[in-house]
């Protein structure tokens, strides 16, 4: 049990509590997450209060003697909910639930204490902690929930097929907390979730997005996508992912497995960072080998253009799954896209022009492209990894001293629009684009340094052999 199980105990959240339960003699607890949290020693900020009877009037009650003023009340629902510092508390009635077959939400009625635990989700989500002075902090657990948190099994309180099939949801919140606490789903679960995986069609894909989420930011987020590769609830949602799993052989030439390759570079870069959209960049960067696989005899297996395939059905994917099709889509899909620019650097001479194409691409996501693309070097020949990790090193090393010297990241050309016109006395016509493309191309091939004076002397100079006749003289006017 955790170390700040008793210091906890005398939040002043839990002594107003139970000085208000005991003088009304009530019977409340504080149930669920939070108790397993307190527990195992996880971080908690949410604390639910069961009261046998009305939660409304011990919310309001303690709201008051905390000094909060703003209680929110949802009396259809029997649930209240107030914030005291950094936590949110909730009171609910205690309640008795009944499931029709086509939706997971229950018709209600007021419940025992061991009506409102038999109807939660997991054993370690069952524990209810008493509030009364006469038992304050005793932990009441019918389920052996604190076996199972001490051995880490998730396993239900009832019959799984029952509680699955009740609410579909649970399948998905079972294997993320068997991913985020790195637990064991117990055998007769993970069956029922097998049984029941096409039950998840009545969840909306919002709450299943909720729960992959969080599954991938666990630590070790391929544990999670194997249990929902395993129990088939992957395939419910996200057939492109299932899609990658598999190997081909033909002529004794086989492709590595892509699905597993994939939770490999997710698991890589997990380690290096908690973005969660760098860390769906990993998912998505391979998204495109089914659709492009093709064989060649003399040389195997290849999925030329996968790149730029992943990248046009990055929004198609985010809609379906209902991801935000704003900057963050757009973010995953410039990665997709550029995810093997860095690997062709890495395996080749790495030039001045080619890095600095790759800085003006990427911009300011040229960092997060390399950790994705670190993570991609995956393979059983650790010598070939660490050659693979040391020539990275020096592409990086290179990329630094790059822009430092040209300043290249987002950039644009010195020279404008506004100007050439100006300059060449133009209305809109082609000629413009094609001197601004030029003067870019000149600069990122490292012809012209990124600086104004050699820009309009190379605009000049371009003019010329298009025909075109300045009108004044710009270089001492922009320079001067």
């Amino acid at each position: 049990m955790s170390n700040n199980y008793a210091s906890y105990l005398q939040h002043p959240v839990f002594k107003v509590a139970s000085q208000i339960v005991t003088e009304k003699n009530l019977e409340a607890y504080v149930i669920g997450g939070f108790v397993r949290d307190l527990i195992i020693g996880r971080p908690s900020k949410d604390i639910d209060i069961v009261v046998v009877g009305n939660g409304l009037d011990l919310a309001q009650a303690c709201a008051n003697k905390l000094k909060v003023k703003k209680v929110s009340l949802f009396k259809n629902y029997g649930t209240a909910q107030f914030k005291y510092k950094d936590l949110e508390i909730e009171f609910v009635g205690a309640r008795k639930e009944s499931y029709s077959e086509n939706s997971r939400n229950p018709q209600v009625e007021i419940g025992t204490l061991a009506d409102d635990q038999n109807r939660r989700d997991f054993t370690i989500n069952a524990l209810a902690l008493s509030l009364h002075a006469s038992n304050f902090g005793d932990i009441i657990d019918p389920f052996n929930g604190l076996e199972d948190l001490e051995k880490g099994i998730i396993r239900t309180p009832l019959d799984p097929a029952t509680t699955y099939s009740d609410d579909p949801l649970r399948m998905m919140r079972a294997i993320r907390f068997a991913s985020q606490l790195n637990f064991k789903i117990e055998n007769s679960s993970l069956q029922a979730i097998l049984e029941n995986a096409e039950r998840l069609s009545i969840i909306s894909k919002e709450r299943i997005l909720d729960e992959c989420n969080k599954i991938i930011l666990s630590d070790q987020p391929s544990r999670g996508f194997k249990l929902l590769f395993s129990t088939h609830l992957l395939h419910q949602f996200f057939h492109e992912m299932v899609d990658l799993h598999g190997i081909e052989t033909i002529d004794g030439k086989s492709h590595k497995d892509n699905f597993y390759h994939t939770l490999e570079v997710l698991d890589n870069v997990a380690e290096n960072s908690t973005n969660l959209w760098l860390r769906w960049a990993a998912i998505m960067h391979d998204i495109a080998k089914p659709p492009t696989k093709k064989f060649d005899a003399e040389i195997g297996w290849t999925f030329h253009g996968h790149e730029e395939l992943g990248a046009r059905m990055t929004p198609r994917i985010f809609k379906r799954l209902k991801l935000p099709l704003d900057h963050k889509m757009k973010y995953v899909q410039k990665l997709v896209r550029l995810h093997l620019r860095p690997i062709a650097l890495v395996k080749g001479f790495v030039t001045d022009s080619a890095i600095r194409r790759l800085l003006n691409e990427a911009g300011d996501d040229i960092e997060d492209l390399m950790t994705l693309c670190n993570a991609d070097i995956t393979s059983k020949n650790e010598f070939k990894v660490k050659k693979y990790r040391n020539n990275f090193a020096i592409v990086l090393e290179k990329l630094k001293a790059v822009e430092e010297k040209d300043r290249i990241r987002n950039f644009q050309p010195p020279v404008s629009g506004e100007l050439i016109m100006n300059t060449f006395q133009l209305g809109p016509c082609a000629e413009i684009g094609t001197i601004k493309s030029r003067i870019k191309e000149a600069i990122l091939e490292g012809e012209i340094p990124n600086e104004p004076k050699e820009a309009i002397e190379y605009m000049l100079t371009l003019g010329k052999e298009l025909g075109l006749t300045p009108s004044k003289h710009p270089l001492e006017e922009k320079i001067n």
